[in-house]
Order: structure tokens, then sequence, then C-alpha cells
């Protein structure tokens, strides 16, 4: 009598089982759990600061503009330090070692004699990273946000809405930077140097360079996103515009579209190599 070969469902669920201990105790988890503390220090060191009698930041302004304001800081820190740093450098560091760590390992033959579609093991530990990612990332912009909104009179209460908007730009930028660079993991020989350029080399010209080329790349597409979750004061807008970040965004449905498709499409063409293709262990 033949078994029947597992569904794809049920053969991501046991990738995912499999690789998600993993991730959370390899090193490169540790190491991103370092790199989110930083904004944390800062919202630490900004609050001790302007808790001294002698800090005098808030002189009202005679035109009666408002001043910057903690949920205002908070979100220049969710777009500079989240979205454009450490998404992209968390999804880089997990994304193209999903299948190249199994193949510098020798492990991967393991992996495709198994009864299981080869899509599975990518889509399940593609998984298991957007779980690791949640659990490295949440806390720290959790901390930092009750850190730093109360500060220069922000409310908890008022700002939590923008809150839920910053974890899910950074929820659906972990999920298309990480689609992307699982793909470049899977088709490249030696993917953390393509995704090195891509991210910090392509990306960061692409967006500022007059013409058609942002249009491919993702952070001009969550820059669509990130104004309509940050207050629209106008010391805010002020610092954005010396930041250069929101270079004429697209609208809020676009950039979600558009987010969408590079993620299915990423994914499907990551699975489509990873089915096709011949992997050579080195000796």
């Amino acid at each position: 009598m033949t078994v029947p070969a597992p569904s794809l469902a049920s053969s991501l669920l046991q990738v995912f089982d499999l690789t998600l201990g993993q991730m959370l105790w390899s090193r490169r988890t540790i190491f991103m759990a370092v790199i989110v503390g930083a904004p944390i220090l800062i919202g630490a060191g900004l609050r001790a600061f302007l808790s001294l009698e002698w800090v005098q930041l808030y002189a009202p302004h005679a035109s009666g503009t408002p001043p910057l304001t903690g949920p205002g800081i908070f979100g220049l820190m969710v777009w500079v330090f989240y979205l454009r740093f450490t998404v992209p450098v968390l999804s880089l560091a997990y994304g193209t070692s999903l299948i190249a760590d199994e193949v510098e390992d020798k492990t991967i033959t393991y992996l495709f004699t198994r009864p299981i579609p080869r899509g599975a093991v990518l889509l399940g530990k593609y998984v298991a990273f957007l779980v690791s990612a949640g659990v490295v990332v949440l806390p720290s912009v959790l901390i930092t946000y009750y850190l730093v909104v109360p500060i220069l009179g922000g409310r908890i209460g008022q700002s939590f809405p923008a809150l839920v908007t910053d974890l899910s730009l950074i929820g659906m930028g972990l999920a298309v930077y990480g689609a992307v660079f699982a793909l470049v993991g899977a088709w490249f020989r030696r993917p953390l140097l393509a995704g090195l350029v891509f991210a910090f080399g392509w990306e960061p010209v692409a967006t500022i360079v007059p013409g058609y080329l942002r249009y491919f790349t993702v952070s001009f597409y969550l820059q669509g996103l990130v104004p309509h979750a940050m207050p629209h004061d106008s010391a805010t807008t002020v610092i954005a515009s010396v930041l250069q970040t929101f270079q004429t965004p697209m609208s809020t449905w676009s950039s979600v579209g558009w987010l969408c498709v590079i993620w299915a499409g990423a994914l499907a063409v990551a699975v489509r190599v990873v089915q096709g293709r011949e992997y050579v262990l080195e000796q």
C-alpha cells in the first residue's frame, strides 16, 4: 500500500516546526536583538534628558507653530530606524540564508530527499523567519513607544491607533523584504553580497534619483504608507523634509497593492527556483 505524500500545508508546518527553534536560538537572532536595543536606549536617554529641570526645549513659538511631540519623534524613529534600517537588515540576514545555509551546511540533500514538496521547504522556513523577526522586533517597538510617546506632552491612548499602523507597516516590510531576499537566497550563489547591494546600494540611490527607478524598490512603496501613520505637526514635517524621506509618495492603496504584488511575485518565483534548481554541494 502506497503512503500518500503529505500536502503542501502539512509539509510547510513540519519545516516550520523544525526551523523555528533553530532560528530563535541562532547567532543572527542574538545579534539582531542587540541592534533593536538601540532605539530603547535612545528613548530612555531622551526621557531622562528631558526630565532635567534646566532643559528648556519648549519655548512657545511666536507664530503659534506646535512643537515636536513624543508621537512625532516616535514616528520618525519608526521610519528612520525600523523601516529604513532594521527591517531590511533583519530580512537580509534571515531571508538570504533560508536556502543558502542549508547548502553551506550540506543539509539541503536531507530536506529535498524527504517526501515533501520542495516549495514547502522554502515556505516553511519563510514563515519561521516571520515569527522569529516578530519576536525580535515587537518588544523593541513597544518599549520604545512607551518610552518616547509620553514625553513632550504626548498621550499613550491618543496615539495608540498610530502604533497599530506602525506595527502593521513593520510587519508588511518584513514580509515583503523577506520574500525578496528569500528569492535572492534561492537564486544567487553568493546571496548575502547580492542582498547587500540591493538593500544598501540600489534602494538608497534609486529612491532619490529622479525618474522611474524608485518604482523598482520596496522602500518607495513603504514610504507611501508612512505619512499616514505619522502626526501631521509642522515640526515633524520639517524634519522629514530635511531627511528627504517623503518625496512624492504614492497613495495608500496603490502602495499596499504594489507591495502585495512584490511579495506574491517574489515568493512565487523563489518557490519556482527552488523546485527547478539542482543545488551542487561544494566539497
